[in-house]
């Protein structure tokens, strides 16, 4: 079995994720597709993210490929996380991943109605649910686009409560509005588009999938077939990489996994005693990539995209990771992290290394941070998942 060390890995970071200089994106489509999906379930990170791979782009740049070429597309995808996605990839994406989530999505929907005493059993509930769906996709084919609020106005149902945890502490009695549209979403239905506010705003107006992109989603494949391609596209981004990253990153059971991986013939890797996998015909060394340092976001797909992270992380995830596996904003050099940063209410990007890593380095990162404080010119920007280390920095 080959061998791939850590620097192996590491120069391929550095040139798939768009990272190492001279490797960088042209647009935020190329940018996406490198990462096979952005992650967004952080406003600001999309934009961030394109930041760190394209040069000399902007949040205009992003909004146009999002909202007005929509050959971007924001979806719900792996580990019923939300990603924004190259559009041609959506359909592989909701075959692979969505359409199983929708599924289990709705069970659990039907039981929480049942449970709040919506209708008299769950099958009553079940057609509850459907009617409200149906009558909620109406009124917001009628208007072209909506907010919430809005398709609530036209479809009282969406204001009924659900008794969440009754008799707990944490009891509480949420609408179930972004419940169904939620499940409309994971259906492929609809989709979310423009924010309601800036470009750091979570709120989203809805629109039809056939409105928003001619014939929707476009033709799924088969859902296994569909799995297949999404292993493709992660092992050409992220490879090499465990049968366990995957099926983390994924979001699927370990025999999908280990059947995609089987179907793509992937090529079995000894990563320091560790089996890993490549694509087949990829496993020849990555071409040296000169020395580079990068601050990526909150929730960047590059620290998310596996499971196992000594190998870039080292010994800093009690200060670069919230308590449920969220990474904070982190810097990079040469495919490892090595810092953090954040802003204080200043505006101005704040850095902080965790190990020595030299002169040469150390002014390779002051230079990058100058150029975030400018790209940012005054925004600033709050990670929906603070990281100790990116909180002590915004504190000033």
């Amino acid at each position: 079995m080959m061998r791939m060390g850590v620097a192996e890995r590491r120069a391929r970071l550095g040139r798939r994720h768009r990272l190492g200089a001279g490797c960088q994106a042209a647009d935020p489509v190329e940018a996406a597709a490198s990462m096979v999906a952005l992650h967004a379930t952080d406003p600001a990170t999309v934009h961030l993210s394109v930041a760190a791979r394209v040069p000399g782009s902007d949040v205009a740049g992003t909004e146009r490929a999002l909202y007005d070429d929509r050959s971007l597309i924001r979806m719900l995808g792996m580990r019923r996380t939300v990603f924004v996605v190259p559009t041609p990839f959506a359909p592989v994406v909701q075959a692979a991943c969505t359409d199983d989530i929708a599924v289990k999505q709705r069970k659990l929907l039907v039981k929480h109605l049942a449970e709040s005493g919506i209708a008299d059993d769950a099958e009553a509930c079940g057609r509850w649910l459907a009617a409200v769906e149906e009558s909620t996709a109406t009124a917001l084919a009628l208007r072209g686009s909506a907010t919430a609020q809005e398709l609530s106005a036209d479809e009282p149902r969406l204001r009924t409560r659900l008794n969440m945890a009754v008799g707990k502490a944490y009891a509480a009695q949420p609408y179930v509005t972004s419940r169904v549209l939620f499940q409309l979403s994971a259906d492929g239905r609809i989709v979310r588009g423009r924010p309601l506010g800036t470009w750091l705003s979570g709120q989203h107006q809805w629109s039809p999938a056939a409105d928003w992109l001619p014939g929707g989603l476009g033709e799924k494949p088969v859902a296994e077939d569909a799995r297949v391609l999404l292993a493709r596209a992660w092992l050409a981004s992220f490879g090499p990489g465990t049968a366990a990253d995957l099926q983390w990153y994924a979001g699927w059971t370990l025999g999908q996994t280990r059947k995609a991986l089987a179907a793509v013939e992937a090529v079995e890797v000894d990563l320091d005693g560790q089996v890993g996998y490549v694509a087949p015909g990829d496993e020849e060394p990555e071409a040296p990539v000169e020395p580079w340092v990068a601050f990526l976001p909150g929730l960047d797909p590059t620290p998310m995209g596996w499971k196992e992270r000594d190998w870039f992380l080292g010994p800093h995830k009690a200060q670069l990771f919230d308590n449920t596996g969220n990474v904070g904003p982190t810097i990079w050099s040469d495919g490892r992290i090595i810092g953090g940063w954040g802003q204080p209410e200043s505006g101005e990007v704040r850095y902080q290394l965790l190990e020595d890593v030299g002169a040469d380095v150390t002014a390779l990162v002051d230079a990058e941070a100058d150029r975030w404080t400018t790209w940012l010119s005054g925004v600033r920007v709050t990670p929906r998942f603070r990281s100790p280390l990116e909180k002590k920095l915004s504190r000033g």
